[in-house]
């Protein structure tokens, strides 16, 4: 395969440069590990911490993605519970983002990498 999409690269947490190569360690179910990431890509030795701090931005990504879930769990109980009370909305909201914060937290890294790493897929280090 002569490209691979990025889009699913993203998804499935992917080296940038290889699309092939894991970011993480373990998995997003993993509590105590979930942020463990390797220090290159297995694949193709991309080193993945670009510069010491690098993910530090990381947090402005994974604020947005935070905010985007509250808006669609806020938006999606006023019309589908037909407004509910201010207590629903606030354990609803609480309940999804503490469920989904390692997710969240992954793909802020992920999506950090991506877009400030400057570095693209390069079909040389495909191999599949």
């Amino acid at each position: 395969m002569s490209h691979r999409s990025t889009l699913k690269a993203i998804l499935k947490c992917k080296c940038p440069r290889c699309h092939r190569g894991d970011m993480f360690t373990h998995s997003a179910i993993n509590l105590r590990k979930f942020d463990n990431m390797y220090e290159h890509c297995p694949v193709c030795k991309f080193r993945y911490e670009i510069e010491l701090g690098f993910y530090w931005g990381a947090m402005y990504i994974s604020y947005g993605f935070s905010v985007i879930n509250v808006l669609i769990v806020g938006v999606s109980l006023f019309y589908l519970a037909n407004d509910p009370p201010l207590w629903v909305y606030t354990t609803a909201i609480t309940l999804v983002t503490v469920l989904l914060t390692t997710f969240l937290f992954r793909y802020a890294r992920v999506v950090m990498l991506y877009l400030f790493g400057s570095v693209h897929y390069d079909p040389v280090y495909d191999k599949s």
